[in-house]
């Protein structure tokens, strides 16, 4: 092989690498989730005030980050639906939705652990620990205990 060859190859070895760390980087950052840092923040049909309100989000509602525009971030939540917020107005506090009908809360990771409290489809829960498939949260009352991750939605 000679010089000329080698050099082609490793050029284009090294676009090959730069464009997948790059594929890598635009994947991760669409992949942000944020939470609502205030007691409330409006989803809106575009990125500015003028926009239609679409939603009324409450603190600590989990929302991933589809997009970036100025001090916007487009958004979708557990539900699918999509808007814009103030990034402003967000945080980065992990928070998880519940997204069965109901949900039991344990008093540790595992089924065979007793029932503490049941929460319904919609409670926003704040996240204080994950293993494997198990999230510990808390309720606003306080209120701690275990959740299967399948029945939670957020980070």
């Amino acid at each position: 092989m000679n010089w000329k060859n080698t050099t082609r190859q490793t050029l284009g070895t090294t676009v090959l690498c730069l464009a997948a760390l790059a594929a890598t980087a635009a994947s991760a950052a669409t992949q942000q989730m944020v939470s609502v840092k205030g007691s409330t923040l409006n989803m809106r049909s575009g990125p500015g005030t003028h926009t239609e309100v679409l939603w009324e989000l409450k603190r600590g509602y989990p929302l991933k980050v589809l997009a970036r525009k100025g001090r916007w971030l487009q958004v979708i939540d557990f539900e699918k639906d999509r808007g814009w917020v103030a990034r402003s107005l967000t945080g980065s506090t992990p928070h998880h939705v519940v997204k069965s009908r109901v949900a039991n809360m344990r008093s540790g990771p595992g089924t065979q652990h007793r029932i503490v409290g049941k929460v319904e489809y919609g409670e926003v829960l704040r996240t204080r620990e994950k293993r494997a498939d198990w999230v510990r949260v808390e309720r606003d009352s306080g209120k701690i205990g275990w959740i299967a991750k399948r029945l939670l939605w957020g980070w």
